[in-house]
Parts: C-alpha cells; structure tokens; sequence
C-alpha cells in the first residue's frame, strides 16, 4: 500500500514537470491589424497597450502602423509598457511593426513601403534557446481580388458585373504588389533557415487563402461559385510554409476564422464595410511558420465575436474559438494569437 501509494506521488510529480516543462518551450505571436494605430477608435492606443498587457505575446506583429506627427508608434507602445514594468523591444518601421519580449539581435527591411502598397520588416531574436526570425507583412490593399469576386472593384469598391472566370479574378490578383512582396519574403526566410532560424511571419495579406475558397464552400460567403486558389498563401504552402490556423483547424466550414470585417460597437457598420451589399467575411490576416522543431499548438481568434454583413451586425456562429476583447476594441479586424511549442 505504502509502495503503491509512494509510486502515484513519483507519477504525479513526473506529470507536473513534463508540463511544466512543455510549458516553458512555448510561446507566443500575436497578429494585429490596429487600424491606423488605433486612432479611429476613441480610447484605441490605451487599448492596445492594456490587450498586450493582458496577453503578454512573446512577440507582436502589426499592420498598419503610420508613425502620425513624425512619432514611432512601436517605440511609443514599448514606452508605455515599461511604464508598466513590461520590457519590449522594437525598432523603427512604417505601415507594419514589430514587438519582441526578447533582446533584437538583428532587424532588417524586407519590402520597403512605397505609395501604400504595403511592407515587410524582419527581426531575429532567441526565444527559450531557439532562434527565430520573425517577420511582419502587411500587404498591398489594392488590386484586392476577393472583393471583385464578389461583385465590387477591388481598389476604387464600386459595383461592378462579377467576373467570368477564376483565370479572371487571378489576373487582377497579380495586379497587386502582394505576390512581389512575398516572394521577396520567401527568398529572405530561406536565408534564414540556412543559418538556423525557424521563421514565422505574421501579417494581414489582403488576400484570402486558398484553403479557404474551396468546392465544399464555393456558394457560401459570397464566393459566387468560385474556388480560387489564391496565390499568395499558394506561394507560401508551396516553399514549406505552415498556415499555423488551418493546421490547427483544417476545415473551413466549422472553422472559416474570419478576421475582416470584424465589428465594433465604436462604428456603425457603415464605416467598417467596403461592400456594402455583399459578404465580405474573409481570413486575411494569418500567421504562418516554417523551421525544424517549430509547431503551432494552439491558436485563437482575438476579438469580438461579431462581423459586419451587408453592413449589418452579426453574431459568428460557427466552432471558432474566441479570445474577446477586456473593454475597448481599437481595429476593424480580429487578430491572431498563435502559442508555438516543439514538435
């Protein structure tokens, strides 16, 4: 008995440490589209700061960064956090951004911004002994092919005749600058495997995926019976990178993650659709990864649980899983939080 009991105290005790243990290799990337830095919300800039006090990310990426009055956003969010007693790097960037819990060992500009078609910045930094590049895209909003699928022009947003074919749709698609972008990323993060580092990036694409304009759900969302296989996420399955949420949750009729356009309670819908008459529900903001050792363990939708439809308010009722917001939600789109361990 004594034997018995001695054993199940040495079991529990092995448990506890193994989790702990898998615990400690984990952590964290959280992707943000802030809407101009959260100035379109009252309250916004404080509510970003509270939500990555709240969360703690091991690393931030976000889009649309815009540095107003010849400030640093980045530098002003690390500022606020120390405040705080929370320590975060950054360094200078515009359009996207970057936050990293651990010391920058490198930063580079992959995509420069020019003329608003978008960016990608790259650190590289050491997370519980493993090295890791960390890029953040936000990509070319014009050209944007997923609205013209559904029957708007995807850079002026006005009404126009659907188009007659997926071969169509593609050819605005590759119009845009997010394809350029991307490959440009691709050729930088292989460099960087071959030194060792696992890569993530993180970014709002503009760009549905592939794996989310499917046959099974061609006449849903307004996808107008088409199945597009869009080309940036195409490009990246096809260099070995992960798509972290599909991974996790590979079916998109229970788990469709939208991300855009999420609702807020500070607009009306009015001002957060771009098509008006149609449904516009689209994952387009991801984070995918690639590296030996690095999985995607668990992943969640950060925001409100409602979407605009037709500019009205709608409640989501589908398997995915949300982290709501604490009090204020300071962006038109829902982010990303992505917790990575070892395989």
């Amino acid at each position: 008995m004594r034997l018995t009991k001695l054993l199940l105290i040495t079991l529990l005790l092995l448990v506890s440490v193994c989790a702990k243990s898998q615990k400690g290799n984990e952590f964290t990337v959280l992707q943000w589209n802030v809407w101009q830095e959260g100035t379109m919300i009252p309250g916004g800039y404080d509510a970003i700061v509270n939500e990555i006090i709240r969360l703690k990310p091991d690393f931030v990426t976000f889009s649309e960064v815009r540095n107003y009055n010849h400030t640093n956003f980045t530098a002003r969010v690390c500022a606020s956090l120390q405040e705080k007693g929370l320590q975060y790097y950054s360094f200078y960037s515009y359009d996207t951004g970057l936050l990293s819990k651990h010391p920058i060992t490198d930063s580079l500009t992959v995509f420069p911004e020019n003329g608003d078609h978008g960016s990608i910045y790259r650190l590289t930094s050491s997370v519980n002994g493993c090295k890791v590049a960390v890029y953040t895209a936000h990509l070319d909003y014009l050209d944007c092919a997923y609205y013209n699928a559904r029957g708007y022009d995807g850079s002026t947003w006005k009404e126009i005749p659907l188009p007659t074919s997926v071969e169509e749709i593609l050819k605005i698609n590759v119009a845009s600058q997010r394809d350029d972008a991307i490959r440009l990323f691709i050729t930088q993060a292989e460099k960087d495997l071959a030194n060792g580092y696992a890569v993530i990036v993180g970014g709002d694409f503009n760009e549905p995926s592939h794996r989310d304009w499917i046959e099974k759900n061609k006449n849903l969302y307004d996808h107008n019976g088409f199945v597009v296989p869009w080309t940036v996420t195409t490009l990246l399955e096809e260099a070995g990178f992960v798509d972290s949420y599909r991974k996790i949750y590979p079916n998109p009729l229970t788990h469709p993650g939208f991300t855009y356009p999420s609702d807020n309670p500070a607009k009306t819908p009015e001002k957060i659709t771009w098509a008006p008459k149609a449904d516009e529900r689209d994952r387009i903001d991801f984070v995918f990864y690639k590296g030996d050792g690095l999985d995607a363990k668990k992943a969640i939708i950060f925001g409100p649980k409602g979407s605009i439809v037709r500019a009205q308010r709608v409640q989501e009722t589908s398997k995915d899983k949300f982290l709501l917001p604490l009090d204020v939600w300071p962006t038109d789109h829902k982010g990303l939080l992505v917790t990575f361990g070892s395989k």
